[in-house]
């Protein structure tokens, strides 16, 4: 049998004390997150940790990935921010992706799902983006959208209307977003608005350490 430890790789920033009373060796466990985030349906991560002498169900590797509750890292202090939104669908509601990513590194800096899109949903998300990182004097590259540059008005934030250039880093995320969940035909079913975000920031966590 293939040792898990090769195979986990540098994967010490997840952690796991949440599962105490699982039997799957810890280093399974962070493997199989780690195969998922990187793009692996839950399916093929099974067949893998199987292939290992790990045999678990789909249901039991979402649920690491759930309960790991993973996200971005606090604490950049970048000169540019992309900031986004895309529609997401959850069983068949319609929600909203917001994103912001610092173009000079690709690195998602903040990510969350909401029900619609407004001014102060908008602001709202501004207002977490700066309680998490240094952004005051970056320059928050937006498209036309009233209520990304309302929200930027708002919080006394200097902003550049732009449709291409470093905007292309948002979008490549929500590229990336999409076609992962293309695999179940771009929507996340059966699943609850906190699942579906906690997956997202997961994500993101995944996004920041792959790049």
């Amino acid at each position: 049998m293939l040792s898990f430890d090769r195979l986990s790789g540098d994967s010490g920033c997840i952690e796991l004390d949440f599962l105490e009373r699982e039997a799957t060796p810890k280093s399974a466990m962070k493997l199989g997150i780690r195969l998922h985030l990187a793009g692996l349906s839950l399916s093929d991560t099974v067949s893998i940790l199987e292939r290992l002498g790990v045999d678990r169900h789909r249901t039991t590797v979402h649920r690491w990935v759930q309960k790991a509750d993973l996200q971005p890292t606090d604490g950049a202090n970048p000169n540019h921010v992309a900031v986004d939104e895309t529609v997401i669908q959850l069983n068949s509601e319609r929600y909203w992706l917001y994103a912001a990513v610092d173009p000079d590194t690709n690195r998602l800096l903040h990510v969350r799902l909401y029900p619609t899109r407004t001014n102060a949903i908008s602001s709202m998300f501004l207002s977490e983006l700066r309680g998490k990182h240094q952004v005051d004097d970056a320059v928050f590259l937006v498209d036309g959208a009233p209520w990304l540059q309302a929200a930027c008005h708002r919080h006394g934030l200097r902003f550049q209307h732009v449709t291409h250039g470093n905007r292309n880093a948002v979008e490549r995320v929500f590229r990336e977003v999409k076609r992962r969940t293309n695999q179940f035909s771009n929507t996340f079913s059966h699943s609850e608005p906190n699942t579906a975000e906690n997956w997202l920031q997961a994500f993101a966590f995944a996004w920041n350490q792959l790049i």
